[in-house]
């Protein structure tokens, strides 16, 4: 299996490659720049010295004329002797200084390649207003000028492989510094654990590209931390509500059992275990659809329903209840609404219970409907602290501290499953206590 290569290792590879692309771009330009310049410089040479020859040559018009010229022509061309001469007019040579060189026949500036030597080549008439006039061509080594671009080149190539390494080293350097914030989150993620979420990492000292992520980290630590936080609450109040029936029943058991006893006794104690058992069967029923909830498993129907009759239904089963406590029950307001009839009133039923559970003789039940859709229930009475309003819908959460275990009503589990029914109708539930009212408000989508 191939080894992936590193981040640190990516950055010092593209660095180096993109210095390598650079020098070498910017070496071919320069050698090219190089090749012109030379180029240039040779015919303004080539140029300077047919000049110089044209004077000397002037008048010469057949081989007996350029033959008494030539002791002025050997002193010219003995001033540059890598300078050959080739004369020819009417067809025919006068004069071959590079006899072995296939010399092109244009007029201008030619660059040649022969047996291994460069030469630059440059025809001209001798005399440009005469259509007859012999041809000179003057043949320039220019060998000199090749070796200067080699050695060039090859210090080209140098320059490109040692800057490429020097990129790569120090980019892997500035690379393993710039990405020190990211092996530190690595670390601190690494040393997450159940007992170690209180770790955060130093947004402070993170770059300006890394302040957003170290942000959603710290974000998702303290998350993860709340959730584990009120899983352990969770699992550790799930083991103190199923630990006191759960010991009733063994006590009970137990004591029946030490002695024969009365039919009477035996009938007795199974119904109290009955009630125990009834009652963990019901803790075990709210858990799973809690669960479900949590999964998104709850998929309430949906069918008219007018939210007047449904609240009147169930004043009328809770009127015994209000009245045994002295408590007035009034409903005001009707909506129209789509929803799970079932659910929408076991959640409304779990609100009236704690609304009478913690209303005063003499106090008031109110439940208000409003368009839009907006149901409250309401009561009067001691209102709740600001500070513990945000947990009322934690499970197993109490505002009175006191438990009392063995009764369902008071698991702590009603308004948890209430917020999930509302909210799996794509609502929301919040509580309100001030003026000696607490209100809790559901508010369901229009659309709903």
């Amino acid at each position: 299996m191939i080894k992936r290569l590193s981040l640190t290792s990516r950055l010092a590879l593209l660095f180096a490659a993109c210095t390598a692309v650079v020098s070498l771009i910017a070496g071919v330009l320069f050698n090219r720049a190089s090749e012109a310049h030379f180029m240039e410089l040779d015919q303004q040479q080539l140029e300077s010295k047919l000049v110089a020859l044209r004077s000397t040559l002037q008048g010469v018009a057949s081989p007996e004329d350029l033959a008494r010229r030539t002791p002025q022509l050997r002193a010219e061309l003995d001033h540059q002797p890598d300078l050959a001469l080739r004369i020819t007019g009417a067809g025919q040579r006068w004069l071959d200084g590079a006899p072995h060189l296939p010399l092109p026949q244009a007029p201008g500036l030619h660059s040649l390649q022969y047996a291994g030597t460069d030469y630059r080549v440059f025809i001209a008439p001798l005399t440009p207003s005469q259509l007859d006039s012999p041809q000179l061509t003057l043949i320039l080594d220019i060998t000199h000028h090749q070796h200067f671009l080699q050695r060039m080149q090859r210090l080209i190539w140098l320059t490109v492989g040692l800057s490429a390494l020097a990129t790569a080293l120090l980019g892997a350097w500035a690379a393993r510094s710039g990405l020190r914030p990211l092996r530190r989150m690595g670390e601190v993620a690494a040393s997450v654990s159940a007992h170690s979420l209180t770790q955060r990492l130093p947004q402070e000292q993170m770059p300006v590209e890394l302040a957003e992520l170290a942000q959603a980290v710290n974000a998702m630590l303290a998350r993860l931390d709340d959730a584990f936080q009120r899983l352990s609450a969770f699992s550790a109040d799930i083991a103190h509500e199923l630990r006191t029936p759960l010991s009733n029943l063994l006590t009970q058991t137990q004591v029946i059992l030490t002695q024969p006893r009365p039919l009477e006794d035996y009938r007795e104690a199974l119904h109290s275990n009955l009630e125990e058992l009834q009652w963990m069967a019901q803790l075990v029923n709210d858990m799973l659809y809690l669960a479900k909830a949590d999964h998104g498993l709850l998929m309430p129907s949906r069918e008219a329903l007018d939210l007047g009759d449904e609240v009147d239904a169930l004043l009328e089963f809770f009127t015994l209840l209000a009245e045994d406590a002295q408590v007035t029950l009034v409903r005001e307001g009707t909506a129209q609404t789509m929803g799970d009839r079932g659910m929408l009133r076991r959640a409304l039923s779990n609100l009236l219970d704690n609304a009478l559970r913690f209303t005063p003789p003499g106090g008031e039940v109110r439940v208000r409907i409003e368009s839009g859709v907006t149901l409250t229930v309401e009561n009067s009475g001691e209102g709740i602290p600001a500070p513990l309003l945000p947990r009322l819908f934690d499970r197993f959460y109490r505002a009175d501290p006191s438990r009392r275990a063995g009764s369902s009503e008071h698991a702590g589990l009603g308004l948890a499953i209430t917020q999930s029914i509302v909210r799996a109708h794509g609502g929301r539930i919040y509580c309100e206590s001030q003026a000696g009212w607490t209100r809790f408000v559901i508010e369901l989508p229009k659309g709903n």
